[in-house]
């Protein structure tokens, strides 16, 4: 067996595979009595993890989830507003930009460009497990003015993802920002850009969290919610 085979012992047992790895994994199956048996407490694990709040992961979700991640943007958590450096510091450092540049343009370029491609590989491996954690748990709630907000959070892998999809961007040049709300106050945990609708956040530390909210703020975020918010999720 395969350790791509392995892989699909959790989805599977949650009925969270597409066609062609379900035929591929029911074959396995037949002729693995140890894969049967894991399969099979996996599910009993399941079950027993169900109560009021669990909820089985649609089928499409996983393939909607990692398909928007390679068109949405990832966005940063708000930061403080950044000190001015000392006049002479900033000459220098725009000096040194300066030479850089004129050295070595296409190496920064690649340089950046590889970094985003690295990123972007280590975002959609941690979505990809996460939907497919065994006690997986889908929360939903409506966005003011349309739209709507899926969480999906693990306490096996302590860490949630945020699937923020508006109906429309914020008027007047605002923005949405994405919190956590925790027993310490509300927590950024990501500002979108102006005119931006959809966005897909994964958040570690998401056990202490009671609840995700959206909100609506100027260019760049806040440091607290603006209420009332756009969009809530009780976890």
């Amino acid at each position: 067996m395969t350790a791509s085979v392995h892989s699909l012992i959790g989805p599977y047992a949650l009925d969270a595979v597409d066609d062609l790895e379900r035929a591929a994994f029911d074959r396995h199956l037949s002729e693995c009595g140890a894969c049967r048996a894991e399969v099979d407490e996996l599910r009993e694990a399941a079950a027993r993890l169900a109560d009021g709040a669990w909820s089985v992961p649609p089928p499409a979700l996983r393939e909607n989830v990692l398909a928007a991640i390679g068109s949405v943007r990832q966005i940063a958590p708000a930061s403080p507003a950044p000190v001015r450096a000392p006049r002479r510091l900033r000459l220098v450092t725009a000096a040194a930009a300066v030479v850089v540049a004129a050295a070595g343009a296409a190496t920064a370029v690649y340089a950046i460009q590889d970094h985003r491609v690295r990123v972007e590989q280590s975002r959609t491996e941690a979505v990809r497990a996460l939907l497919a954690a065994p006690d997986l748990v889908l929360k939903e709630g409506t966005v003011a003015g349309g739209g709507r907000v899926t969480v999906a959070t693990s306490k096996l892998r302590d860490a949630g993802v945020i699937m923020l999809a508006a109906d429309a961007a914020p008027t007047g040049g605002r923005v949405f920002e994405l919190w956590t709300i925790r027993s310490s106050g509300p927590v950024s945990v990501g500002t979108l850009a102006p005119g931006q609708t959809v966005a897909v956040q994964v958040v570690n530390g998401m056990e202490q969290a009671s609840g995700v909210g959206v909100s609506v703020e100027p260019p760049g975020g806040s440091k607290t919610p603006t209420t009332p918010l756009a969009a809530s999720v009780p976890l």
